[in-house]
């Protein structure tokens, strides 16, 4: 560990956990609209997509955007802040492909599908296979957050592990 300063480390920390806590927050709020919101709008369409029903509808796309936003420059950020922790730093780059493929999936798959069924919300028009599509989009959710919280769980260790070289 040559070349590197308590100033590096702290700076690598600083982003390492704002980064981590970022993806618990993500996390909290993913596993609430799995456990809450996403039963009760995939139990029974159409009837049950109206809670997406404009004007006073639910739409989290700002939410999720703001947050994803702010996550992925932190999560950036901490592997520039870590890049001479070859450890830390190699284990932050196998994190972010993950939460990068699953985040590509959602964009390719997730997105499109949520805002497909708050227009049929909003739509007189019949779909046919809607309460199968609910379901797959649920149960697929199901492993999406799964994934975010097994990378949550391995960015614990890489804080415990760049606390700790700030100690000595």
């Amino acid at each position: 560990m040559e070349n590197i300063t308590a100033d590096y480390l702290s700076r690598g920390a600083t982003w390492l956990l704002i980064t981590t806590l970022l993806h618990f927050v993500m996390n909290g709020a993913g596993i609430y609209e799995t456990s809450v919101i996403i039963p009760k709008w995939t139990s029974s369409p159409p009837g049950s997509l109206q809670m997406f029903r404009e004007p006073y509808g639910i739409n989290l796309k700002l939410f999720w955007m703001v947050l994803h936003s702010v996550h992925e420059a932190a999560f950036i950020l901490a592997i520039i802040f870590c890049w001479k922790l070859i450890l830390i730093r190699n284990v932050l780059l196998i994190l972010f492909t993950v939460h990068f493929l699953t985040r590509v999936w959602t964009l390719m798959y997730f997105a499109p599908n949520v805002i497909e069924f708050q227009q049929i919300a909003n739509s007189a028009n019949p779909v046919t296979g809607l309460l199968d599509r609910a379901v797959m989009w649920r149960r697929l959710n199901y492993v999406r957050t799964g994934v975010s919280i097994l990378i949550s769980l391995g960015l614990i260790p890489l804080c415990i592990s760049i606390l700790s070289l700030k100690l000595k």
